[in-house]
């Protein structure tokens, strides 16, 4: 697939891609995947061997509008729930990261950004799917309204719009599915403040294989 402008913000899609949508205004999505260092994250590595566990979703290259699923209150573990996550801060201060990227088109992004901001209007009836880790585990849907963990958010939000990029469904999927997936650009690994510090972005090419290295060891520090 062949984008005329590779920078972040609109470009135009020629060519063939996972859907041919021919010569299309399209726009960049953000799928970031880091180590809060938690309790539970701590234990789903220990479940899936997979040094990063938490997934979010960015509407830009800063990860300025960044959403998902997890810790409410930093200081209280059962305070799970929906969040809108700021980079280099909170339980992503120190966080190590691999961003991700892939293109929908503007309607596609019209509907995503709309139904996440449909639920953050709503935020306080939402809740974390504690309940549906528990389902993975097992290999069994446990459905629960209005909660999520952070990856089942991730694809549900992107599936609101029509969008796949894993072959899994939301209750089952994980951080490695994303890492997985043909439909997405490694964009960069290393520590998450690196990345949106100003002048200071370092990218990383896909044959570097950040696919293999991620289920089975913690990533390096990238080049400052």
């Amino acid at each position: 697939m062949k984008i005329t402008n590779d920078k972040a913000g609109p470009a135009y899609q020629s060519g063939p891609g996972p859907e041919n949508r021919g010569n299309t205004i399209v726009q960049e999505i953000y799928i970031v995947l880091t180590d809060t260092g938690t309790v539970l994250s701590k234990i789903i590595r220990r479940y899936t061997g997979c040094p990063l566990n938490h997934v979010s979703i960015a509407f830009d290259e800063r990860l300025g509008e960044m959403y998902s699923f997890g810790r409410v209150q930093q200081r209280n573990p059962f305070s799970g729930g929906f969040v809108k996550e700021r980079a280099g801060e909170g339980l992503l201060k120190d966080a190590q990261c691999a961003v991700f990227r892939f293109r929908v088109t503007e309607d596609e992004l019209r509907q995503i950004r709309g139904r996440i901001l449909e639920i953050e209007r709503e935020r306080d009836r939402y809740t974390y799917n504690f309940i549906g880790l528990i389902g993975v585990i097992l290999n069994r849907e446990i459905c629960r309204k209005r909660a999520y963990f952070c990856s089942q958010f991730v694809v549900a939000m992107l599936a609101s719009a029509g969008v796949k990029i894993t072959d899994e469904p939301a209750w089952r999927a994980q951080a490695r599915h994303f890492t997985q997936s043909s439909q997405l650009e490694p964009v960069y690994e290393g520590p998450i403040r690196n990345f949106v510090a100003p002048g200071n972005i370092v990218t990383i090419s896909p044959r570097r294989g950040i696919r293999a290295r991620l289920p089975r060891v913690p990533f390096r520090r990238a080049a400052s």
